[in-house]
């Protein structure tokens, strides 16, 4: 089953320092004007319809907005603006332009490493936070050579040549083993190459670039969520565990047969945990809990 396509709406955007950022919003659901909002971050080579699932489940409670990083999804290429730090205040722009905070905080992957910037040093900003996916760290030292190829080639040759290397980084041995998920896989090929390719260029340099937000961390005074696919290649779980050791109260969940896009690969079981999190941490006692 694919995910929702936003092909067909009308997609807003707003400008920062040159950039026009693109994103998707649910709006308040019927007779709740004063609805939380959850904000998404997406993934690297994606856009906000990496969660489509969670959004088509959760509208109907909360007000839904999914933003475009720089280059990736509907946003346009941008000169310049691909770090890490950048990012979060184009996320934290977005959410004081649309007046939406406090929201709850969902990022997978790259989406996760903007969103414990803003967690960290934006508190104020965040009602909780959900990473899925991700890590706290610099990019991975043995990996971060493949990025840094991948994002030299990339202008030249696109997705084409460079999926079958892709691929297995992003999606889990099981989902790429069902037939029934090409559909997806064929989405997610589709809607990259309809992205401008020095876009998606700098968008895999900003993320092999990155600092690490370890430091930081301990900051967050928010109830957090870690969840990562037990088969993630990028960010396994000892990634994730590392997270929850530095956040004070922090919860980790691990869900089996999924790799590194868990929004796409195990939607149910992502839903279902988001939803039941975003309850719990709108309960007025659960900071004090967690931070016991």
């Amino acid at each position: 089953m694919l995910p929702n396509n936003h092909d067909n709406q009308s997609i807003p955007s707003f400008m920062r320092d040159g950039a026009a950022l693109h994103y998707t919003d649910t709006g308040s659901p019927d007779g709740r004007p004063d609805a939380p909002t959850v904000f998404f971050g997406h993934s690297l080579m994606f856009g906000g319809w990496v969660f489509g699932p969670q959004i088509a489940a959760l509208r109907d409670q909360y007000r839904c907005v999914a933003i475009d990083w720089r280059g990736q999804g509907d946003s346009p290429a941008s000169k310049d603006g691909y770090d890490m730090d950048t990012l979060a205040e184009d996320a934290i722009a977005l959410i004081e332009w649309l007046g939406v905070a406090p929201v709850h905080f969902v990022g997978l992957s790259m989406g996760g490493f903007i969103g414990q910037r803003i967690a960290a040093r934006r508190g104020e900003l965040v009602r909780s936070l959900t990473l899925f996916d991700t890590s706290a760290g610099p990019h991975d030292p043995d990996k971060i050579g493949r990025f840094k190829l991948l994002s030299r080639t990339y202008p030249f040759t696109g997705i084409g040549p460079l999926r079958g290397s892709v691929v297995p980084l992003i999606f889990g041995p099981t989902f790429r083993a069902d037939p029934a998920n090409k559909p997806v896989l064929d989405e997610w090929e589709r809607r990259l190459r309809r992205c401008r390719r020095s876009g998606i260029s700098k968008a895999v340099m900003g993320v092999a670039n990155r600092t690490g937000v370890e430091h930081e961390i301990a900051a967050i005074s928010v109830p957090t969520l870690v969840v990562v696919g037990e088969d993630d290649a990028n960010t396994p779980p000892p990634v994730a565990q590392r997270i929850v050791e530095r956040i004070p109260g922090a919860r980790l969940e691990q869900i089996p047969a999924c790799g590194h896009t868990s929004t796409l690969e195990q939607p149910d079981e992502v839903t279902r945990l988001l939803r039941d999190f975003l309850s719990r941490s709108s309960q007025p006692d659960y900071t004090t809990e967690v931070s016991r």
